[in-house]
C-alpha cells in the first residue's frame, strides 16, 4: 500500500509552489485515485504564510470534483499542529472543525502532527483529550500520532485506550537515508503489537533517492541544495547500488527506494507535483524487491557515515 503527500501543495519556503501549479496538482490527485492510491496526507500547517491550509483546501476540491474509479475509497489524513498557543483540549476541536471546513468535509484520519514531550511535556495531554473528542463525536473516522517514539507513543496509547480511543496510525520519518524510528527506536514491532499502521513520511528523503541529483549533476533551489551539497556525495554507495536494482529490474532508483519501504511494512507517502513523478511513484506497486536485494540495501544504508537528519520534534 502507498499514499501521496501533499506538503509542497502550497509550500512556496522548500517546493517553490504557485497557484498556477493547481491544475497539475489535480491531475496528481487523479492519476493517484484512478490507480488505487487513495490516501492523501495533509496537515492543517501545510502552505507557506498566508496560503497556511492551502494543502487541506485543494484536496477538498479535488476530492469532490473527482468522479471515477475507487472515488469511495479516498481517504484524506490531516495533521494538527501541536502550536504553543493551541493550549485546551478544545483548541484541537477547534482546529479540527477548521481543517473539516477547508476540505470541505471531516476528515478520515486526524493525526497530532507532534509531540510537545521534548519542549512542553505538560502541553500534551489536553491536546490527546481533543483528539479523542474529535473520534468520540464522530467528527473523523479515526485518529493518529506523528512523530512519536516508543515511550511517547506507549504513554499516549495508554491515555488514549482509557477512553476508549484506539490509535489507527503512527507516522515517521523514514526511508533508506533515515531508518533510525526503526532500527533503532524499534517502532515497526512495538505498532505491530497495537495493531497500529506505520507510514513513512519523507520516503525519498526530499528527493535525495530519486537518482535525479548527483555529485556532478545541479541540484535543486532553496534549502534543499544546501542539503543536497551536505549528503549526496557522501551516499554515494547508497545511490549506486539503487541504481544497479533498478537497472536489473527496469525499474527507476525512486520506485526501489519506496519499494523498500513496502517491504519494510510501512505505507510511503511520497509527494508528487506532477503527474509524470505521480506515475513514476504509482510504479512502486505490484512487485517486491527480493530478500537479498533488502539485504544489500540495509547493509549499505547502515554503513554510511552522514544520513538524513531527524526531524527535531521526534521524540523517544
Amino acid at each position: 500500500m502507498m499514499g501521496c503527500g501533499t506538503w509542497a501543495w502550497g509550500n512556496r519556503l522548500i517546493w517553490q509552489y504557485d497557484e498556477s501549479m493547481d491544475k497539475q496538482l489535480k491531475g496528481v490527485f487523479d492519476l493517484c485515485v484512478s490507480n488505487g492510491v487513495t490516501l492523501f496526507d495533509t496537515g492543517d500547517s501545510y502552505g507557506t504564510g498566508k496560503l497556511n491550509g492551502r494543502s487541506e483546501q485543494l484536496l477538498g476540491q479535488f476530492a469532490k470534483a473527482y468522479q471515477g474509479l475507487n472515488q469511495e475509497n479516498i481517504c484524506i489524513a490531516t495533521k494538527i499542529a501541536a502550536y504553543p498557543w493551541r493550549l485546551t483540549r478544545q483548541s484541537i476541536i477547534n482546529a479540527g472543525k477548521s481543517s473539516s471546513q477547508r476540505i470541505g468535509r471531516n476528515a478520515d484520519l486526524v493525526q497530532m502532527h507532534w509531540s510537545t514531550a521534548n519542549y512542553a511535556p505538560w502541553q500534551e495531554g489536553r491536546l490527546l483529550d481533543g483528539l479523542a473528542e474529535l473520534y468520540q463525536r464522530g467528527l473523523v473516522k479515526g485518529i493518529g500520532l506523528s512523530n512519536y517514539g516508543p515511550k511517547r507513543l506507549q504513554w499516549a496509547y495508554k491515555k488514549l485506550a482509557e477512553r476508549g480511543v484506539p490509535i489507527a496510525t503512527l507516522q515517521v520519518q523514514y526511508s533508506l537515508l533515515s531508518t533510525y524510528p526503526i532500527t533503532k527506536l524499534g517502532l515497526k514491532q512495538i505498532c505491530d503489537d497495537m495493531e497500529i499502521k506505520l507510514i513513512a513520511y519523507s520516503p525519498l528523503c526530499l528527493g535525495i533517492l530519486t537518482g535525479k541529483f548527483s555529485i556532478k549533476g545541479k541540484y535543486p533551489p532553496g534549502i534543499r541544495r544546501f542539503l543536497f551539497g551536505q549528503l549526496i556525495p557522501k551516499v554515494e554507495p547508497l545511490l549506486s547500488c539503487l541504481h544497479n536494482i533498478a537497472a536489473s529490474k527496469n525499474k527507476t532508483v525512486a520506485q526501489v527506494a519506496l519499494n523498500w519501504c513496502i517491504c519494510k511494512g510501512t505505507i510511503p507517502i511520497p509527494g508528487a507535483k506532477n503527474t509524470k513523478q505521480a506515475q513514476e511513484n504509482i510504479g512502486a506497486l505490484g512487485w517486491h524487491l527480493d530478500s537479498g536485494e533488502v539485504e544489500e540495501l540495509d547493509r549499505i544504508a547502515a554503513s554510511l557515515d552522514r544520513k538524513m537528519v531527524q526531524n527535531v520534534f521526534q521524540t523517544h
